[in-house]
């Protein structure tokens, strides 16, 4: 399938647009001048964690503790990223460190 001109144009600027509505609505719904709402400062503060949570759950789902490696690399990609960010306190260097040696160990190691 194939889109003529005018199908193209529509599409881009479709993506133009929605694009700029989601960078530019935070701003007029929360003008610099008024206080932030409660239940978005209660939303800022409780997110960051929920995610992480469901960040761990969702990549330990998989892991069959009775066969293979019984989750072994996976725990100590877990250990490496806590240790870096505990140590470091930087965020990308935690989740590249972690990455990079989970990478390691499935393709090398384990």
């Amino acid at each position: 399938m194939t889109l003529n001109v005018t199908q193209q144009i529509i599409i881009i600027a479709m993506v133009v647009l929605g694009t700029m509505l989601t960078r530019f609505l935070p701003f007029i719904v929360f003008p610099s001048g008024k206080p932030t709402p409660h239940y978005v400062q209660y939303l800022g503060k409780v997110l960051p964690t929920a995610v992480i949570g469901l960040l761990v759950i969702y990549c330990f789902k998989d892991v069959n503790l009775l066969s293979g490696s019984h989750g072994i690399p996976e725990l100590i990609a877990v250990a490496v990223v806590a240790l870096l960010h505990f140590w470091k306190k930087n965020m990308l260097l935690s989740i590249a460190g972690g990455t990079i040696v989970y990478m390691f160990l499935v393709q090398i190691v384990f």
